[in-house]
C-alpha cells in the first residue's frame, strides 16, 4: 500500500510557490481533505506503520491546526486519546506553552496542564515535517508532563534541513518526501 499511497499523495498535493512568503515552496494538503477514501487510506497506513513497529501509545498529540485532522482521525482509529497542541489564547483551561523557532519565523505553543500523565506514552502526527522546531517544541511540552514520545508521523517530509538530526532519536516516518 505505501508505494501506492505515495504516488496518490505526489497526485494529489498541490504546490504553492513563494507562499507564506518567498522562497517557500508550499505543499498544499487541501485536495487531500476533500478525498474521504485517500483519507481513510492515510489514517490505516499511519496505523499499518505502529503496528509494524510494535509501538502501543497511550495518545495521539497533533499541534494547531493541520495536525487536528491526521491526529484526531488516527486517535479515533486506535481508540485512543487524541491531545491538540494550540497557538496562544485557545485553550480555556490551566496550560503550559513554549516559544519555538520554524522555518519561517517563530510561534508559541500551547497544552492543558492536565493532557499528558507521567510515564504516558506519545505519537506525535502533523501534516509536514520541515525544520522540526515544530515536533521538537510538542516533545518538550509532552516531557514537561512526565510524557514519552516514542515516534513522529508525516504525511509530507521536506528533505536537507536536518529535521531528523534535531528529533533524533525519536523515530520520524513520513509517507512522502520532497527536497527541501
Amino acid at each position: 500500500m505505501s508505494n501506492k499511497i505515495e504516488h496518490t499523495l505526489k497526485s494529489t498535493i498541490r504546490t504553492i510557490p513563494d507562499f507564506p512568503i518567498d522562497g517557500i515552496m508550499f505543499r498544499d494538503i487541501s485536495p487531500i481533505l476533500s478525498d474521504g477514501k485517500l483519507l481513510k487510506d492515510i489514517t490505516d497506513r499511519f496505523s499499518e506503520i505502529i503496528k509494524d513497529n510494535n509501538w502501543s501509545p497511550d495518545l495521539i498529540l497533533g499541534p494547531e491546526s493541520r495536525g487536528f485532522i491526521f491526529g484526531s482521525l488516527l486517535a479515533a482509529k486506535l481508540g485512543i486519546g487524541f491531545i491538540p497542541v494550540r497557538k496562544p489564547g485557545k485553550l480555556p483551561s490551566s496550560k503550559i506553552q513554549i516559544e519555538y523557532s520554524l522555518e519561517y519565523g517563530s510561534n508559541i505553543l500551547e497544552m492543558h496542564d492536565d493532557a499528558i500523565s507521567k510515564g504516558q506514552k506519545i505519537i506525535i502526527i502533523d501534516d509536514l515535517l520541515a525544520t522540526g522546531g515544530t515536533v521538537e517544541a510538542c516533545t518538550k511540552l509532552c516531557e514537561q508532563l512526565g510524557g514519552e514520545v516514542i515516534s513522529n508521523l508525516f504525511v509530507i517530509e521536506l528533505e536537507g534541513l536536518s529535521a531528523r538530526e534535531k528529533l533524533h532519536p525519536i523515530p520520524c516516518i513520513s509517507l512522502i518526501k520532497y527536497p527541501a
